[in-house]
């Protein structure tokens, strides 16, 4: 018996028919899942690996160099995660010796953040883009077909059992 009729077979013996085709194109868009997260990790392993730092640090450190001064709570904003993580973030790039926190000469329970040389060094060696491919690659996609992703991955996350706070958590640290 062909293996799609066996497949088929089994599905209504279970009780679950799929409409025709329905299971290849779920099958497609699976792929297509593995290949973006396979790039999103290769890149980190990249970044990693020529850099000594993991990618959020590097994208922490990017920002923290275009933007000399910039705040923690600032910096969680730039990368989209929530303050506490933001704080951990730099004292990681503190406690390596990558950045440094000052405090604010108006109000001295804030902190501006700098690159330190060796945080230079890390910037210098880590390959682009610093943010990672997938932001880079949603940034170039035209607004109308990133509203539509928008709309269906909306969809499909209605139908996963989802944790919102995983939301905030970098890529790189997934």
């Amino acid at each position: 018996m062909p293996t799609s009729t066996r497949s088929s077979k089994a599905r209504r013996e279970r009780g679950s028919v799929e409409p025709t085709g329905s299971a290849d194109s779920a099958g497609r868009v699976l792929r297509q899942f593995r290949l973006v997260f396979n790039a999103v990790k290769t890149h980190f392993q990249q970044v990693e690996r020529r850099a000594g730092v993991g990618g959020t640090q590097v994208w922490a450190l990017s920002i923290i160099r275009q933007r000399p001064g910039i705040g923690v709570s600032e910096l969680a904003r730039a990368l989209d995660v929530r303050q506490p993580t933001a704080s951990n973030i730099v004292r990681l790039l503190v406690d390596q010796g990558h950045a440094a926190m000052r405090k604010d000469d108006a109000d001295r329970r804030a902190v501006q953040l700098y690159v330190l040389a060796a945080g230079a060094r890390v910037l210098r060696r880590a390959p682009g883009p610093f943010a990672g491919v997938l932001p880079q690659a949603l940034a170039k996609m035209q607004p109308d077909a990133l509203r539509r992703l928008e709309q269906d991955l909306s969809a499909l996350l209605g139908l996963l059992d989802t944790d919102d706070r995983a939301a905030g958590v970098p890529l790189a640290q997934m």
